[in-house]
């Protein structure tokens, strides 16, 4: 059999769906659309289902329906990856029902989609921080609710990504060491901040590395009547480093430092 015939029962079939729903759009009923809409969803067929729902969703208005269409509009939007118009239609349907069946699930996905929206660690954080926001929010106010598992584990990934930030700004200090400026303090800064902030992230031991890393350096830069004190605060760094981590990543160059330490410290 020839691959043309083959081909020419789904062409039919393709052209005469898409008539259909044309049909449909121009001169459906409001309720045939809805049912279509809910079946081109299950089948993830989300931009037919939006077009059709964002159709009836005034003919439903104020009916027992008009949640569940809400929803299903919400959900195609976020289907889509629009997750801007699937934020705007999740605050819409708070904003309408209050008290509605759906209002947990509709302040867990609004910072589900800001997190879908995270961008690379290395540009703005904007986003990642409104989805923090939001995921914690809904956890404050919804403890109990069935979601909360997953807005922890969401929260645990933004918060790793925003503290991988504050290490690649604590790196980039660290290597510009004495350029224009002390930039050793600036790591030593940026990377108890963090360490503040995110005191369980992924990148914790390498910003206490880089505290004490920078410390030794800051010292051997320094003059030499500060050289004296800041050489013992790198030494208390690499026992906070080393008690913490002692089969550490950065444990061999850490003991490296410490030799150096002992070396000038006992002269």
């Amino acid at each position: 059999m020839r691959l043309s015939h083959l081909l020419t029962p789904l062409i039919v079939l393709t052209v005469c769906s898409c008539s259909g729903y044309q049909r449909l759009l121009k001169s459906g009923e409001p309720e045939e659309k809805y049912k279509r809409a809910v079946e081109y969803f299950d089948k993830k067929d989300y931009m037919r289902a939006q077009t059709l729902l964002s159709d009836v969703s005034a003919y439903y208005k104020g009916t027992e329906e008009s949640q569940d269409v809400l929803r299903y509009l919400c959900e195609s939007y976020e289907g889509m990856k629009d997750y801007d118009n699937a934020i705007d239609y999740y605050k819409t349907y708070i904003r309408s029902f209050p008290r509605g069946k759906y209002v947990q699930l509709a302040k867990y996905k609004i910072g589900y989609c800001y997190y879908k929206q995270s961008p690379d660690a290395r540009l703005d954080q904007t986003m990642t921080n409104q989805a923090v926001s939001s995921l914690q929010e809904f956890i404050d106010v919804y403890p109990e609710s069935q979601y909360v598992p997953e807005a922890n584990r969401l929260l645990d990934e933004l918060f790793n990504k925003l503290a991988y930030k504050e290490l690649l700004n604590a790196r980039l200090y660290r290597n510009l060491g004495t350029y224009r400026g002390d930039n050793y303090q600036s790591a030593i800064i940026a990377a108890n901040n963090a360490l503040k902030k995110y005191p369980t992230s992924d990148s914790r031991e390498e910003l206490m590395f880089i505290i004490l890393q920078a410390r030794y350096e800051q010292a051997r830069a320094s003059m030499e009547e500060l050289q004296h004190e800041r050489y013992e605060s790198a030494f208390d760094e690499y026992y906070s480093y080393v008690n913490e981590y002692p089969e550490g990543r950065f444990k061999k160059q850490a003991d490296k430092i410490k030799a150096e330490l002992d070396a000038i410290l006992k002269k």
